[in-house]
Formats: structure tokens, C-alpha cells, sequence
């Protein structure tokens, strides 16, 4: 039975891979019937998401997901700088387990990989998803899991802004800057991989446009499982 946890879980997966677009209407019944759970179970995990601030209740017209301002933009982009630089602050500890920065190195070279498989098929979900699970995977693999949930749901939040203000940030862009972080990673440049990470978030934000377009979206299309995520840890 799909409990209240993941249907938040898949709600921010498709906002991470941008099938669930700002301001879109998040009906309860049709969540209801989508995951076979009842209302209840629907209204708490909307609830749960509106804790964490990616939906909200507009009054005598239900739950939508939120369209955030330039500020909030902002907001989240700097938090992304700071939690992400400091994980990459860790000069001479240990990445998770023991292991040593080129094994993290090449476990992210993997998610690469996968980054340009996507970018060269046309399912543009699993693409955006897999660009925006980079950074979780790397603050995963540098033994930082505790952070693993704030970073997505940060990313998230980014991603929000992404969507709604039209970022012009190409995709083969992002992953060239994914691999150039690692390349300072394997080298053992913790330094160089803080300042590649802070230019690459840098480049992301500065690619937002100042103009909100109006969207309308389906929501049973929107919130279909991402067909090539990397698999739950």
C-alpha cells in the first residue's frame, strides 16, 4: 500500500524532473485515485509538502504547487551555495565509508554516464531528473547522508525556479560542469571542486528569465514515475 511518504516522494521527483510544472493544481481526489489511497492519506501528504514548502492551499480552490518569487529563487540558490560548498569543505576527511575521493570520483563519473545517456534520448523528465540528482549523489557519496534530503529538496526548490522563470541553462552545459567538478574531485582538489560547483549553481541561477509564463499541466501525466532515476540508496 502506497503510503503518505510516497506519494510526497513522487511529487518531488516530478518536480525535479520538471513534470510537474509551478502553480499546477494538485486535486485530491484525482491524487486519490491515482495512488489508490484514500483522501485522508492524499490530505497529509500534501500537508507534509506544504511543511516543506512545495505546495500550498489556495482558499475555496484546493492545493496547488507553488510558484515561487525571484526572492524565494534567490533564497534557495544561496542556501544551494552554502551547503553544497561546505560539503566540499571536508578538506582531508574521509568521503563516506572510507572510501577515497577517486572511488567517490568514479561512482559520480557513472552518474554522468547516465546524465549523457539522457541528454542523447528524448525523455526529457528523466533528463532533468538525473542532472538535478548529480548533486545529491555527490554529497551521498562524500559520506554526507544526513544532507541528502535537505540538498533534494533544495535542488528542488532551484528546480521550481528553473521551470517557472524559463532557465536557458543548457543541459549538455550542466553536464560538462558536473564533470568538471569530479575531474577536480579525482585530483584531489577540493578546493577547485568547491569554486567549479559555486560557478556551476552561478551559471544556473543567471540563466533564469524575469518573464513567468502561464502553464497548465495534467497531473496523472506529470507525477508518472521518472523511467530512468538511479534507484533509491
Amino acid at each position: 500500500m502506497t503510503t503518505q511518504s510516497e506519494i510526497a516522494q513522487r511529487v518531488v521527483e516530478s518536480i525535479l524532473a520538471q513534470q510537474l510544472a509551478p502553480g499546477e493544481r494538485l486535486g485530491e481526489q484525482e491524487l486519490a485515485d491515482l495512488f489508490h489511497v484514500s483522501r485522508t492519506m492524499v490530505r497529509e501528504a500534501l500537508m507534509q509538502l506544504q511543511a516543506r514548502g512545495f505546495v500550498e492551499v489556495r482558499p475555496r480552490r484546493g492545493w496547488y504547487v507553488v510558484e515561487p518569487s525571484v526572492e524565494d529563487a534567490r533564497d534557495a540558490f544561496a542556501a544551494r551555495r552554502i551547503v553544497e560548498a561546505g560539503i566540499l569543505s571536508q578538506t582531508g576527511e574521509a568521503p563516506a565509508e572510507g572510501r577515497s575521493l577517486q572511488s567517490v570520483a568514479l561512482a559520480l563519473r557513472r552518474h554522468i554516464d547516465q546524465e549523457r545517456q539522457a541528454i542523447q534520448g528524448d525523455n526529457a523528465a528523466t533528463r532533468a531528473f538525473m542532472l538535478a540528482d548529480f548533486h545529491v549523489c555527490m554529497a551521498e557519496n562524500l559520506g554526507h547522508r544526513l544532507l541528502c534530503g535537505v540538498l533534494r529538496d533544495l535542488t528542488a526548490r532551484t528546480t521550481l525556479a528553473a521551470t517557472l522563470y524559463q532557465s536557458t541553462h543548457d543541459a549538455r552545459q550542466s553536464c560538462d560542469e558536473h564533470a568538471a567538478i569530479v575531474e577536480a574531485l579525482e585530483a584531489g582538489d577540493l578546493v577547485l571542486a568547491r569554486q567549479r560547483m559555486l560557478d556551476h549553481i552561478g551559471h544556473v541561477e543567471n540563466a533564469l528569465s524575469a518573464e513567468v509564463p502561464t502553464r497548465e499541466g495534467r497531473l496523472q501525466q506529470a507525477l508518472t514515475p521518472v523511467s530512468a532515476a538511479r534507484k533509491a540508496r
